[in-house]
Formats: C-alpha cells, structure tokens, sequence
C-alpha cells in the first residue's frame, strides 16, 4: 500500500495559514491527504482595531488561537500546533530550540512536503524571515539519525520543500485594496516582495475553494478591521488571491525542471 500524502505548513502568525496558503491546504485535504499547520506564536502584538479596546497580549493570543482554530477546521486542517514564541520576537529565540520544537513536529507528522515563507519573508516581517530559516534547519536536522529531537523520535527525511509566493498581480491586488504596505525595521522601510512570474515553479489550482478560504479569513474575528475591505473586491481577484496558489520549489529530492508544476505531490505520487 503507498504511503499516505502528508503536507505540513510551518508559519509565523495567525492567519498565515489562510491568507498565504489556505487555498492549497483546502484542496489538499479536500482530496485526503493529511494537513497540519505549526503555528510559531499566536499574534499577541498585532492589535488592528481601537487602541484603548487592546485586550493586551495574553487575551489577544487566547483569541488569535481561537480564530486559528476556527479557520483551520474550515480548511480541513487536520492537526494544529503552536511554537509559543511571542509576537515580534522569534528572530530572537534561541534557534537551537526553536529548531528542535519543529524537528519534533516533523519526525511526528512525516510529511512529504513543507511549505513556509521564502527567505525575503513576503515583505520583510522578521518573524515571516525567522520562521523560514527556522524551518529549513529543521529539515536539515529531521533527517538527521545523529540529531536528537524531542521523545528520540526516528528520523523523517522531508522530500520537498516550497516557498510561499506573490506574484506581481498579487501585490498589484493587495495595494489597490489596502494601500501602501510598508513595514519599517531597523529605521528601513520594507515593502511586499514581488516573485517574477518566471520564478514560480508551481502553480496550484484551488479556484473551486476560494469561498472556503475566505470563510476560513472571516474566522480572523480580531483582524477584521485589516480585511473588511476585501469583501468588496471581485470575484476574479478572489480568485487570483486564494484560488491560484503560487509556490517557489525551494527543493525537491524527486523531481526537477523548469516546467511549472501543478501538483505539490509532483514526483511522490504512486
């Protein structure tokens, strides 16, 4: 009997899941494979409503976890965890440890596939950056008989690994919807990162799922005053923005090329 399909996503925040990659994870699970998201805090920082209304951050994460629950059950998702790293700082955990907490998800789940955020971190969020690295190492490692992960786990060699990506439409979509998107760190300002269409390696048709998706956003409650405004765009940029996932092949152990893949499972299929 073949082994069954496993596609893990490792992110920074809350509504990563959704926002970057919910439209694959919806098709994914749709078709049987088995999902899971790691989570690294829970968006304790991220207040987007009235200032004097900031519950602080103990009770913003209890909800921001609530409302990834939430979005992950409409998903699909089948298995959730939490790296309980604080909002903001996890380019300033100990990476060794950090590593090792993901290694342990990886040797438990076994997935075939990983995504994560490339390396500019979408538009330079340091935690977006941290968790890439983090989670790269942790391939490195969770194949690694030598390295000792939590529980002496056996090793789990992870066969592909791809890199969330926005394409220049995408951007396009989401500064006409929002405005400017600027992040400022370390006195520079940091804009959205533009992957060149040529850069895409795989392009994932989860079009039939872009209203579970944005369902899955809505579940966001405490963030709503960011999204509100995508309600009103139009149903081909709801497509373009859940129903057409673009992937950088970061690495493969499988397959290769510069044809554009449709399939994540390129090359572990049968």
């Amino acid at each position: 009997m073949a082994e069954p399909l496993r596609l893990m996503c490792v992110l920074a925040h809350p509504d990563d899941e959704s926002m970057g990659a919910g439209g694959t994870l919806a098709r994914y699970a749709a078709e049987g494979v088995e999902t899971s998201v790691v989570c690294a805090t829970r968006g304790e920082r991220g207040w987007q409503g009235d200032p004097a209304d900031d519950p602080g951050p103990a009770e913003l994460g209890r909800l921001r976890e609530a409302e990834l629950r939430a979005a992950a059950q409409v998903l699909g998702v089948g298995h959730l965890h939490f790296l309980d790293y604080m909002d903001g700082d996890l380019d300033q955990a100990d990476p060794q440890e950090a590593t090792r907490r993901i290694v342990g998800l990886m040797r438990q789940h076994r997935p075939q596939v990983v995504i994560t955020f490339g390396p500019e971190g979408s538009y330079g969020h340091p935690d977006h950056i941290a968790i890439s690295q983090l989670t790269l190492a942790a391939c490195v490692y969770a194949a690694d008989a030598d390295y000792r992960g939590p529980d002496n786990q056996p090793p789990h060699r992870v066969a592909k690994v791809y890199f969330m990506a926005d394409t220049p439409d995408v951007i396009d979509t989401y500064i006409r919807v929002f405005g400017n998107i600027v992040m400022t760190v370390d006195g520079v300002d940091r804009l959205p990162y533009a992957i060149p269409r040529w850069q895409v390696t795989t392009l994932v048709d989860a079009r039939p799922y872009w209203r579970q998706v944005w369902q899955a956003i809505q579940c966001h409650t405490t963030q709503l005053a960011a999204y509100s405004r995508l309600a009103d765009i139009a149903e081909a940029e709801h497509e373009l923005l859940w129903g057409e996932q673009r992937f950088v092949r970061a690495y493969s152990l499988v397959n290769g090329g510069r044809a554009v893949e449709t399939d994540l499972f390129e090359g572990l299929r049968g």
